[in-house]
């Protein structure tokens, strides 16, 4: 059952850079979302499973990142609010890393550095790294609708990365929650990410690596995951109690 409606808020709306510093970056969302693992084997099995599930091959990406959330809505539900993805979102950091929809379509996306096209003052590159964009997704595969032999109802949307920042590929992945796994919400919802440390895989066993990401990349993943589901469970419970709502909180739309 969806909360009832006193109870459920939309994620506050960033207004610029030092919001995006806050809510992102400072802020820790109460449910923890990154996956963790009693040992290297473990993380590696559950990997494998998930990659094959994508259609990627395993052994490319030894560096990956998980995290998950429950959400009060149904699969498609989900799915479809992932369809609306765009840089207008109050899910994503929008002031730190503009997200923008090449020619409007959510196959082909950039990532640009606190929206800088080019590098500022005359400079190539930031510090030695090419950083703008910080990265490109271009779709691999949009899977919308579950195979019929699927009994979670799995759906994703999967792109290749490329750019300054160390993704190889990402994907938000959504399915059926599974009650033998102790799994209560109707829907699970997952975004996966694939790195490379421009090859250097080691990199994964370093200490500062690690804390780097847990504090930066791991953060802000955290909390963009947990304003989804604000999102979808605020908005779904709008409908059901002002159907009149559902044009004004249509496709693109977000709180004002």
């Amino acid at each position: 059952m969806v909360k009832k409606s006193a109870t459920l808020k939309p994620p506050q709306r960033s207004t610029g850079i030092l919001a995006d510093i806050w809510f992102f970056l400072i802020k820790k969302p109460e449910p923890v979302t990154l996956l963790k693992f009693e040992n290297d084997d473990d993380r590696e099995n559950y990997n494998k499973r998930i990659l094959q599930r994508l259609g990627i091959k395993p052994d490319n990406f030894t560096i990956l990142n998980i995290h998950q959330i429950e959400v009060e809505a149904p699969p498609s539900y989900v799915f479809n609010e992932l369809l609306k993805w765009n840089g207008g979102s109050t899910c994503w950091p929008n002031y730190i890393a503009k997200l923008e929809l090449i020619d409007g379509h959510l196959e082909k996306i950039r990532i640009l550095p606190f929206g800088w096209s080019k590098y500022p003052l005359g400079l190539k590159s930031l510090f030695g790294f090419k950083l703008i964009p910080l990265f490109l997704m271009n779709s691999i595969r949009f899977k919308k609708v579950p195979d019929s032999f699927d009994f979670d109802n799995a759906r994703y949307l999967l792109y290749r990365c490329s750019g300054g920042y160390p993704i190889g590929f990402f994907s938000m992945y959504v399915r059926s929650s599974i009650a033998d796994l102790g799994e209560t919400s109707p829907t699970k919802l997952f975004i996966i990410v694939g790195f490379n440390f421009y090859g250097k895989k080691d990199w994964a066993k370093k200490k500062l690596v690690n804390r780097v990401w847990e504090t930066v990349h791991n953060r802000v993943t955290s909390n963009v995951i947990y304003r989804l589901k604000m999102l979808c469970e605020w908005r779904l419970e709008k409908i059901h109690h002002q159907p009149d709502l559902l044009n004004q909180f249509g496709p693109g739309a977000d709180n004002k």
